[in-house]
């Protein structure tokens, strides 16, 4: 993958795991150039709970991937998720030496490093230090303070902590499936950037993005992201309800969800019957498609019930008053039909299904537009981002022969725009390295 146009996204989930090989087209949208998807056997509730199957699982994702794609790939950026990830709020503020000075970026750095040591319980890790708003001198409301005077920098933040274990078996699997970790990012902030416009973003909008073992929940307003959580159960559950309520295998339990399901009880008649064959020779069941979907609604309506705790916790009670873009509902859990009116008879708030295809290409695969493939965008896209990052710093440094002082202060200085978490990805691969 000698190509520095081209990046990788890769989806470790519950259900399935997702390599999605891409470049950007000349009207900057997304050249899907090929995908791998393989079943995730060794991922509970968004978690590593075996190593070697996931990494199989991994294997077989990526080979798919650079067969289809025809390119070699051994970079990747990776989402992570699961039931460890929570998140806080947090202010700090730094004493400037001298006011007379205006703030620049290394101010705000050494704000949010003083962020990252915060302590915490054990085991646990800063992922995410996301700036909201500043104060300078005590003057409230600045979104990018760079270029003012001031004494004293304040910072309201948004801090997302996981497990370092279950973040560090990621990494190992990674490493195992023989590629480097280009990067790690939460999973529900890679699929708002597939699914979601700036304007619901500005306007105000809760993300729901229901996957196979997890739902995850990321609210934005005024741009910025106001509040992160993981709910631990997500699709799955669905299919094991149907699986104990109907008697039936896993396997039949999920063809009855995804083609004969409905979140709606009331929308299907009683005379309505799917046979199911019996194993070995039995006799078939019949199942009622009434009480299929009365299994599934009692499931969806506690999944929602969750999140929507989760939304009102963020901005109590006024929250449906602030989030005017309504919910966003994306993953695989989306394609379950009436889901949409369920949500809206539940929360109150407008809702729509979020589809990745507003990023792709015009020529891609219709399937690639699907809700599933919303996680594996969003990685792509930051893939993408961190390329262009990459070819600018190269394209700053000038070729003069005594270009040595000149290089390493443009490179400092390029070093500083990328985010911190980037860093912490640095010192996380680091860490793989060290732990051998």
């Amino acid at each position: 993958m000698e190509n520095n146009n081209i990046a990788v996204g890769l989806d470790i989930g519950t259900t399935k795991i997702v390599a999605m090989v891409g470049k950007q087209d000349p009207y900057g949208k997304i050249e899907v150039l090929g995908t791998g998807k393989a079943k995730s056997l060794g991922v509970h509730r968004g978690v590593v709970n075996n190593i070697t199957q996931t990494i199989q699982s991994i294997q077989q994702a990526v080979d798919e991937a650079e067969s289809a794609s025809g390119e070699k790939i051994n970079k990747v950026v990776v989402g992570i998720a699961g039931q460890h990830i929570r998140s806080l709020h947090h202010s700090d503020y730094i004493t400037r030496p001298n006011s007379d000075k205006v703030i620049d970026e290394d101010d705000i750095e050494k704000l949010i490093n003083q962020v990252y040591k915060l302590v915490m319980l054990p085991g646990e890790e800063i992922i995410h230090v996301l700036p909201q708003d500043f104060k300078v001198d005590g003057q409230a409301e600045i979104k990018t303070p760079i270029g003012m005077y001031g004494g004293r920098l304040e910072a309201n933040f948004h801090v997302v902590v996981g497990q370092v274990s279950s973040i560090r078996n990621v990494g190992r699997c990674i490493k195992s499936a023989g590629l480097e970790l280009g990067n790690i990012t939460l999973e529900p902030l890679a699929s708002a950037e597939a699914v979601l416009s700036q304007e619901e973003k500005e306007a105000g909008v809760a993300l729901i993005d229901i996957g196979g073992g997890t739902t995850d929940l990321a609210i934005f307003k005024d741009g910025i992201i106001r509040h992160t959580a993981v709910i631990s159960f997500g699709g799955n559950v669905i299919t094991e309800d149907i699986k104990e309520g109907c008697s039936i295998i896993e396997k039949q339990a999920e063809l009855l969800k995804t083609k004969f399901g409905s979140a709606w009880p009331g929308e299907n008649k009683d005379n309505e019957i799917v046979s199911i064959p019996g194993l070995r020779g039995r006799e078939p069941k019949e199942i009622t498609l009434k009480n299929l979907s009365k299994i599934i609604h009692a499931r969806v309506v506690e999944i929602v019930e969750q999140v929507f705790l989760e939304i009102k916790n963020y901005g109590h009670e006024e929250s449906k008053k602030k989030l005017i873009a309504g919910i966003v509902l994306t993953g695989g859990g989306a394609q379950l039909k009436h889901i949409k009116q369920l949500v809206e008879y539940i929360t109150g708030m407008d809702t729509r299904i979020g589809y990745p295809n507003e990023h792709l290409a015009s020529n891609s695969d219709p399937e690639l537009s699907s809700p599933i493939f919303a996680t594996v965008v969003g990685l792509l896209m930051k893939g993408l981002t961190e390329n262009e990052k990459q070819i600018k710093i190269k394209e700053a440094i000038p070729e003069e022969p005594n270009k040595d002082q000149t290089t390493s202060k443009i490179e400092e200085k390029q070093e500083k725009k990328f985010t911190i978490f980037e860093k912490w990805a640095d010192k996380f691969r680091d860490f793989l390295d060290n732990a051998e």
